[in-house]
Protein backbone atom coordinates (compact mmCIF):
# COMPACT_ATOMS: atom_id res chain seq x y z
CA UNK A 1 0.00 0.00 0.00
CA UNK A 2 1.12 3.78 -0.99
CA UNK A 3 1.69 6.38 1.53
CA UNK A 4 -1.14 8.47 1.31
CA UNK A 5 -1.34 12.48 2.52
CA UNK A 6 1.42 14.27 4.03
CA UNK A 7 3.34 10.78 4.17
CA UNK A 8 3.20 10.32 0.55
CA UNK A 9 5.86 13.24 0.12
CA UNK A 10 9.42 13.00 -0.20
CA UNK A 11 11.45 14.78 3.28
CA UNK A 12 14.39 16.55 2.91
CA UNK A 13 16.64 15.27 5.51
CA UNK A 14 20.46 16.85 5.92
CA UNK A 15 23.11 14.44 6.76
CA UNK A 16 26.87 15.78 8.03
CA UNK A 17 29.92 14.52 7.05
CA UNK A 18 32.34 15.63 9.71
CA UNK A 19 36.11 15.17 8.52
CA UNK A 20 39.13 14.62 10.70
CA UNK A 21 42.08 14.05 7.72
CA UNK A 22 40.70 10.52 6.87
CA UNK A 23 38.35 9.95 9.29
CA UNK A 24 34.82 10.62 9.42
CA UNK A 25 32.08 10.68 12.58
CA UNK A 26 29.23 8.04 12.67
CA UNK A 27 26.99 7.56 15.30
CA UNK A 28 24.66 4.41 16.20
CA UNK A 29 21.07 5.04 15.70
CA UNK A 30 19.26 3.42 18.30
CA UNK A 31 15.59 4.19 17.30
CA UNK A 32 13.31 5.38 14.08
CA UNK A 33 13.99 4.07 10.87
CA UNK A 34 17.38 2.65 10.13
CA UNK A 35 17.31 1.66 13.95
CA UNK A 36 20.80 -0.48 14.47
CA UNK A 37 22.46 1.28 11.60
CA UNK A 38 25.63 3.67 11.17
CA UNK A 39 24.83 7.14 10.49
CA UNK A 40 26.05 10.88 10.17
CA UNK A 41 25.03 13.24 12.28
CA UNK A 42 21.89 14.79 10.75
CA UNK A 43 18.16 15.41 10.60
CA UNK A 44 15.53 17.12 9.05
CA UNK A 45 15.41 20.35 7.32
CA UNK A 46 13.44 23.11 9.12
CA UNK A 47 11.07 25.85 7.09
CA UNK A 48 13.42 28.24 6.52
CA UNK A 49 16.57 26.94 7.36
CA UNK A 50 19.23 26.80 5.14
CA UNK A 51 21.05 23.30 4.20
CA UNK A 52 23.89 24.70 5.96
CA UNK A 53 22.26 25.98 9.12
CA UNK A 54 20.32 22.65 9.24
CA UNK A 55 24.26 20.97 9.17
CA UNK A 56 25.54 23.47 11.91
CA UNK A 57 22.20 22.40 14.20
CA UNK A 58 21.99 19.02 13.50
CA UNK A 59 25.71 18.65 14.20
CA UNK A 60 25.45 20.83 17.64
CA UNK A 61 22.34 19.24 18.97
CA UNK A 62 23.58 15.58 18.19
CA UNK A 63 27.19 15.76 19.09
CA UNK A 64 28.04 19.29 21.15
CA UNK A 65 30.61 19.97 17.94
CA UNK A 66 30.84 23.08 16.32
CA UNK A 67 32.11 22.64 12.57
CA UNK A 68 34.62 24.46 10.71
CA UNK A 69 34.64 25.53 7.20
CA UNK A 70 31.18 23.55 5.52
CA UNK A 71 30.53 22.96 1.30
CA UNK A 72 27.49 21.28 -0.01
CA UNK A 73 28.33 17.51 -1.25
CA UNK A 74 26.21 15.15 -3.13
CA UNK A 75 22.23 14.16 -2.60
CA UNK A 76 20.75 10.60 -2.40
CA UNK A 77 16.85 9.60 -3.15
CA UNK A 78 16.18 7.58 -0.38
CA UNK A 79 13.11 5.20 0.20
CA UNK A 80 12.58 3.02 2.79
CA UNK A 81 10.36 0.75 1.98
CA UNK A 82 9.69 -1.11 5.60
CA UNK A 83 9.05 1.94 6.85
CA UNK A 84 6.93 3.78 3.71
CA UNK A 85 8.82 6.57 4.18
CA UNK A 86 11.02 9.01 1.38
CA UNK A 87 13.87 11.06 1.94
CA UNK A 88 16.07 13.21 -0.55
CA UNK A 89 19.41 13.45 1.80
CA UNK A 90 21.73 16.82 1.12
CA UNK A 91 25.26 16.15 2.18
CA UNK A 92 27.30 18.66 3.39
CA UNK A 93 31.43 18.23 4.25
CA UNK A 94 32.04 19.82 7.22
CA UNK A 95 35.91 20.44 8.89
CA UNK A 96 36.45 19.27 12.16
CA UNK A 97 36.90 22.05 14.46
CA UNK A 98 37.79 20.22 17.66
CA UNK A 99 36.07 18.63 20.59
CA UNK A 100 35.00 15.48 21.34
CA UNK A 101 31.71 14.23 20.22
CA UNK A 102 29.34 13.54 22.94
CA UNK A 103 25.85 11.45 22.94
CA UNK A 104 23.76 14.29 23.54
CA UNK A 105 20.56 12.63 21.87
CA UNK A 106 20.47 8.83 24.14
CA UNK A 107 16.84 8.13 22.89
CA UNK A 108 18.68 8.33 19.17
CA UNK A 109 21.94 7.56 19.06
CA UNK A 110 23.99 4.72 21.39
CA UNK A 111 27.78 6.24 20.42
CA UNK A 112 29.45 8.27 18.28
CA UNK A 113 32.84 7.43 16.74
CA UNK A 114 35.58 8.18 13.95
CA UNK A 115 36.39 5.63 11.32
CA UNK A 116 38.41 5.56 8.10
CA UNK A 117 36.44 5.85 5.08
CA UNK A 118 38.14 2.60 3.86
CA UNK A 119 36.86 0.66 6.99
CA UNK A 120 33.54 1.88 7.31
CA UNK A 121 31.66 0.13 10.22
CA UNK A 122 28.17 -2.29 9.08
CA UNK A 123 25.60 -1.63 8.96
CA UNK A 124 25.33 1.41 7.80
CA UNK A 125 21.80 3.78 7.35
CA UNK A 126 20.39 3.65 3.84
CA UNK A 127 21.28 7.51 2.74
CA UNK A 128 25.13 6.45 3.06
CA UNK A 129 24.36 3.03 1.61
CA UNK A 130 23.08 5.21 -1.24
CA UNK A 131 25.72 7.34 -1.69
CA UNK A 132 28.47 5.09 -1.56
CA UNK A 133 27.13 3.30 -4.80
CA UNK A 134 26.85 6.60 -6.75
CA UNK A 135 29.67 6.75 -9.72
CA UNK A 136 31.38 9.51 -8.09
CA UNK A 137 31.87 8.35 -4.68
CA UNK A 138 35.52 7.47 -4.69
CA UNK A 139 36.07 11.25 -5.93
CA UNK A 140 33.88 12.28 -3.19
CA UNK A 141 35.31 9.89 -1.28
CA UNK A 142 39.50 11.50 -2.01
CA UNK A 143 37.68 14.68 -1.85
CA UNK A 144 36.44 14.98 1.50
CA UNK A 145 39.69 14.16 2.66
CA UNK A 146 40.81 17.03 1.84
CA UNK A 147 39.94 20.39 3.47
CA UNK A 148 36.35 21.16 2.73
Amino acid sequence: MQPTGRDSRPRVGVATIIVDGERVLLGLRTAGHGAGTWQFPGGHLEYGETIEECARREAREETGLELGALRLGPYTNDIFADERRHYITLFVIAAYAGGTPKVREPDKCARWEWFRWDVLPHPLFLPIKNLLRQEDAKALLVSVQRSP
